[in-house]
């Protein structure tokens, strides 16, 4: 029966079709531009960008420009690259520029595509960020598409890992720059703890083009990007304390793999108090008096640790170091760390060397992050799933924009068997079937383990042509995926490993190319044997055409549909024929905690043998409303991490924007003389009361305050004893006498020394005083949730209390800015330096899970070098001389260490 929504759908077509047909008259436009246009010459062409920034300059809106600016772009990209945009792919630049998310299918060049909004918006002369999900992508594309924006004069940057502020300040000075979002949200953050504009590398927040938006944008928006300093080593302790968890029994603690939770019983807190008192780790007679909140900590992240993480699942252990394994790619993550002391619990349980725990010193969520630009667009294969999530959080609409070729690709019915055993079994058998047939196969699994596992199997069952794709063996990943379209090829990768690189029936000539032909210099000879692999590459196109194309086996289902959609999406690339299919086990894990019981049971009267599969549409729907609760569970934590950070993100722009204005005032004479007044009345305020009598101050208290704030020793009990005087008396006189030394140190140092001293003090102890509150929301968030049990809504709380501790970060700057100032004494003016920070990491925090994001960028240290110097310039004793370090060079401290070993062990790659 066919709904009235179907028949209406037929005859208006659907929401998405109405949307995409609005850019039909653009394409017209476009179209009707390119017999123009190719008359041109190269020259010709490359001046129409003058034009264009002229008419922007004049007034014109980007917008209004769209027309000529895209039919430009296509015919540079045919001189540049030889290739085309479809005219679906103009429609997916429209959109993009729209500020919206264009959903591509995987092969329908998104790459391509976003050439078109980025040269459109970087006529504005303000700066476009291409955003990626990886160092490699970053380098690729801003080479490969770079050729089109520097055909038509724009310039183009890069920034990757390693780069120090002079090099990143260049590319951000570039009309195009490519970067990840975590360069691009750890550079916002560095920045906003620089002393001087100059020394800031990013220039603002024009245009975003996030390509994969759903990777940054949801699955890695539940972990806020954190610089942290080092805290004290507490190595002993975690040994100790893991030593007890062995020692529980299943009854003693109660697990919950829903929601990843593992709680102490009363029984298992009644055995761990026994164990630490004996320990002599108990402070009073309960585990949890007021004295034991840190022990607390430290026991409930062991049995984390011990119960809820597995290792070569979500971590392994190499060279005596834990290593992350991220849950969405699969792949290996050295540096990244696990937060909250979590890592150095796992590092407990595999007995590894025990890294310091750190403090965080600033963060930012990627929601409160990419909001800052006046424009964001996003490009992906998959976010209709998401849909709801980009339009609440982002205010991004989807559009799926049409395939430039019908899809080809058979998406078969899930095969669910009863066990592992059985299920794995018969992947092996459809895995040897394919190669025999000479179809490429790309086989998806969840973890290393799997993967690992598989590969074990087919070895034993005979097939030993196949390559392993996961975290073990990611450098090579791009080429590998790259090539898995060959006929008979057999490519097992860790969930969406490799994404980004396309897989091609036939294989990637461009890559075989580079990799057979690195040693061959250019001439007769290398066009020869350039040209013999295209002919070969056509001619194993072929042959994958023949036998149906690419084969997707997925060998389980992840808990996002997006994932899966992912993987799926590899085959059937720009009109290819391909096919898709999951083969499930009842002991999966999202089969095992979503209830299979119930089915295990009912196949099991069904009278399912041994090797026989069960398969139909109504398991399909069955696993896709489990996915949907995951799905709405994880949008949950993300729209719950973003509400926390909200509260803090106002506070945030406040101190940010407080820090530039410092930066750019001439003299901050009256500042600081306003902070002392106030710092003066909220003195006196202290020690006489309100319309209280003289015999009730408390004027040797007062006496002493002063002394200890404002280094001043002043006759406040002798005042006191004068006839007719009162507090506004007492006040006004401290003021006069505070005015005076400051003005004498004005005149004896100088205005600009006394300008610069000001500044100096004033940032670094606002500085100190947010790393402080930074630490006090910490421990805040970490408790707020108990409100709940007295009916007070956490929130609500938590924005009353965050918004007090605000206020006394402000009490507490004009006091000791004051206090500061009023000791200063100069020396040697002219060698002022502002104190450098402390050592930082660059982390990612997932407030749900306790992942930890360490060391992706290097982290900022101060005003220190940033030209390599040379090594009869370092002294040992001083970091500040020894500008940057080789991760692998020997210590300039002289331990005899690596750099990342010791001085660097901060900093991970």
């Amino acid at each position: 029966m066919v709904s009235f929504g179907g028949i209406a759908r037929k005859l208006l077509g659907s929401a998405n079709d109405r949307r995409v047909k609005r850019f039909e008259s653009l394409v017209r436009e476009v179209n009707a531009l390119e017999g123009e246009l190719s008359q041109l010459s190269d020259e010709a062409l490359r001046q129409r960008t003058e034009t264009f920034r002229q008419e922007v300059a004049n007034g014109k809106s980007v917008d209004d420009l769209i027309v000529p600016a895209f039919a430009t772009v296509r015919e540079a990209a045919k001189r540049a690259l030889g290739m085309r945009h479809f005219d679906v792919q103009l429609i997916g630049g429209a959109v993009l520029n729209s500020g919206a998310i264009a959903e591509m299918r995987t092969g329908e060049g998104k790459t391509l595509v976003a050439t078109l909004p980025v040269y459109l918006n970087a006529l504005a002369g303000k700066g476009v960020h291409v955003v990626t999900v990886n160092d490699y992508l970053a380098k690729r594309d801003a080479e490969w598409m770079g050729r089109v924006y520097r055909f038509l004069g724009l310039t183009v940057g890069i920034i990757v890992h390693g780069m120090n502020d002079m090099q990143r300040r260049e590319a951000y000075a570039c009309d195009v720059t490519y970067a990840t979002n975590n360069e691009l949200g750890f550079d916002y953050l560095r920045d906003n703890m620089k002393y001087e504009r100059g020394e800031m590398v990013q220039r603002g927040h024009h245009y975003a083009l996030i390509d994969e938006v759903d990777s940054i944008l949801i699955d890695e928006a539940r972990t806020p990007l954190i610089i942290s300093g080092p805290l004290d080593d507490r190595s002993e302790l975690y040994q100790i304390i893991d030593t007890f968890i062995p020692q529980l029994a299943d009854e003693d603690f109660e697990l919950d793999e829903k929601q990843r939770t593992v709680t102490f019983t009363e029984g298992g807190t009644e055995k761990l108090e026994r164990l630490l008192e004996a320990a002599g780790l108990l402070q009073g007679v309960s585990l949890y008096d007021i004295e034991n909140v840190a022990v607390v900590h430290h026991v409930n992240n062991a049995l984390k640790a011990h119960k809820l993480f597995q290792r070569d699942k979500d971590y392994i252990v190499r060279n005596d170091e834990v290593v992350i394994i991220d849950e969405f790619t699969g792949r290996m993550m050295p540096g990244r760390r696990y937060s909250e002391g979590l890592h150095q619990a796992l590092e407990a349980k595999e007995h590894a060397k025990i890294q310091p725990e750190n403090q965080t010193l600033a963060s930012i969520t990627f929601q409160n992050y990419f909001r800052m630009y006046k424009k964001l667009g996003g490009m992906t294969g998959t976010a209709n799933t998401e849909a709801a999530e980009f339009g609440d959080i982002y205010g991004l609409d989807v559009i799926e924009i049409p395939t430039n070729l019908p899809v080809q690709r058979k998406d078969e019915d899930d095969e669910v068997y009863r066990t592992v055993e059985e299920k794995y079994r018969a992947i092996a058998r459809e895995i040897k079937d394919a190669a025999e047939r000479g179809q490429p196969i790309l086989v998806g699994t969840t973890s290393i383990e799997k993967s690992e596992l598989l590969a074990d199997r087919l070895k034993k069952e005979g097939l030993k042509d196949f390559q392993v794709l996961n975290a073990r063996y990611h450098e090579q990943e791009a080429y590998i995926v790259a090539q898995a379209g060959v006929p008979g090829a057999v490519t097992i990768a860790t969930n969406m490993a490799g994404r980004g690189t396309d897989i091609q029936l036939g294989g990637n000539a461009e890559m075989r190319i580079e990799a057979e032909l690195a040693e061959v210099p250019e001439g007769p000879e290398r066009t020869a044997r350039e040209d013999a692999i295209k002919a070969d590459i056509k001619r194993l196109k072929e042959e994958a055409l023949a036998a149906g194309g690419l084969y997707v086996l997925a060998t389980e289902r992840h808990e996002s549909r997006r994932i899966d959609n992912q993987l799926r999406g590899r085959s059937g690339r720009q009109g290819d024929p391909g096919r898709s299919k999951f083969y499930l086990s009842l002991q999966d894990d999202l089969m095992r905690i979503f209830g299979s019981e119930r089915m295990d049971s009912m196949l099991t009267r069904l009278g399912l043998k041994e090797d026989e599969a069960i398969v139909h549409p109504w398991i399909n729907k069955a696993l896709e409303k489990a996915q949907k609760r995951v799905e709405a569970r994880n949008f949950d934590i993300r729209k719950n991490l973003l509400k926390y950070d909200d509260v803090m993100n106002d506070q945030r722009r406040v101190i940010f924007e407080q820090r530039l204005e410092l930066m750019d005032a001439e003299t901050l004479s009256e500042t600081v003389a306003d902070m002392r007044n106030e710092t003066i009345e909220a003195i006196v305020a202290r020690h006489i009361p309100e319309r209280a009598y003289p015999d009730q101050w408390k004027t040797e208290e007062l006496k002493a305050e002063a002394l200890d704030v404002l280094n001043l020793d002043l006759p406040i009990v002798e005042w006191a004893a004068e006839e007719g005087i009162d507090e506004s008396d007492i006040r006004e006189r401290m003021k006069q006498a505070a005015d005076a030394m400051t003005a004498e140190k004005a005149e004896r140092f100088g205005p600009e020394v006394m300008t610069y001293v000001e500044r100096s003090v004033v940032m670094q102890t606002l500085d100190a005083l947010w790393r402080e509150h930074l630490v006090n929301l910490d421990h805040l968030r970490s408790v707020i949730g108990f409100r709940g049990y007295a009916q007070r809504d956490p929130l609500n709380e938590y924005k009353s209390e965050a918004f007090e501790l605000f206020q006394t970060l402000l009490e507490h700057l004009r006091e000791r800015t004051t206090q500061q100032l009023m000791r200063v004494e100069i020396v040697q003016p002219e060698q002022q330096q502002p104190a450098p920070l402390p050592q930082m990491a660059a982390h990612h925090l997932d407030l749900a899970t306790g992942a930890d994001d360490a060391g992706t960028v290097p982290a900022f240290t101060g005003p220190a070098n940033t030209v390599a110097a040379e090594a009869a310039d370092r002294n040992p004793d001083d970091p500040s001389s020894w500008g940057p370090v080789g991760r692998n060079e020997a210590c300039p401290c002289g331990s005899g260490k690596k750099f990342k070993h010791c001085h660097g062990a901060f900093v991970q790659a």
